[in-house]
């Protein structure tokens, strides 16, 4: 498919139909209340960290978020455990105090359900690679969603993360394969990457399950299971990510 990608920055007419996109995110990732709040700041704050998609005919089929970050500032250092909750509270707080980052995480890739299967997300990453290259930085890391774990919610994403392939050695895992593929080494599980905690009855709005037992609840899309507390009214999910690093 021919794209033609840019900044949105470049393109800011583009914002609207970049929200109206049709996804495969599962409804209750998107009320992470990290990701609630900050979302929307990418891009109204830093349009030139956002990239979009066109084919052919002018029509959006992608978009890639990241923000920058100062990952070497005192008491960091180190890929944080609550990865892409984490990585979004430090870019803004960066911001907000003046420090100059070092660092580009990727936060979201996401191709239109019409454009899927023909490599878009991965001429995406590498447009950000590019993007971050392009803005004075040296190395891209990114809190990956793995999007073959949902089908394993009960597999140790330790494991998972670090499972690969008897063919070629690649990532057992599509999305992380993408990644490897582009350059990137896989660096560290972030066990609690995004944290969604919910009333039962907005759990059962979401997923149309019935969250009346306690105990671990297996949700269409989460990457593990939610844990419910029926008798106390509420369930929580804690997404494990697995941080990448793209040496520019």
């Amino acid at each position: 498919m021919e794209l033609n990608i840019t900044t949105l920055a470049e393109r800011p007419e583009l914002e609207a139909p970049m929200w109206g996109m049709k996804d495969l995110w599962p409804e209750f990732v998107m009320y992470d209340p990290v990701g609630w709040s900050h979302f929307g700041r990418i891009v109204a704050e830093l349009p030139e960290y956002v990239l979009v998609a066109t084919d052919s005919e002018g029509r959006l089929v992608a978009r890639a978020l990241s923000v920058p970050f100062q990952l070497r500032a005192e008491g960091r250092g180190d890929l944080p455990a609550t990865g892409w909750d984490q990585v979004l509270l430090w870019a803004f707080s960066d911001r907000r105090q003046g420090r100059t980052p070092d660092t580009v995480s990727a936060i979201e890739v996401t191709v239109d359900t019409s454009a899927l299967g023909q490599g878009i997300s991965a001429r995406m990453l590498e447009a950000m690679r590019d993007n971050a290259r392009r803005l004075g930085f040296s190395e891209v890391v990114a809190p990956v969603r793995p999007n073959g774990k949902h089908l394993e919610a009960a597999a140790s994403i330790h494991e998972y993360a670090f499972r690969t392939r008897e063919s070629d050695g690649l990532p057992y895992d599509p999305w992380l394969r993408v990644h490897v593929r582009a350059g990137a080494t896989i660096e560290a599980v972030a066990p609690a990457s995004m944290t969604i905690g919910g009333s039962v009855e907005q759990w059962r709005a979401w997923t149309g399950l019935p969250f009346d037992t306690d105990g671990p609840v297996e949700v269409e899309g989460a990457l593990v299971p939610v844990h419910c507390e029926a008798a106390r009214g509420y369930a929580v999910y804690v997404e494990p990510n697995v941080w990448v690093r793209h040496r520019l």
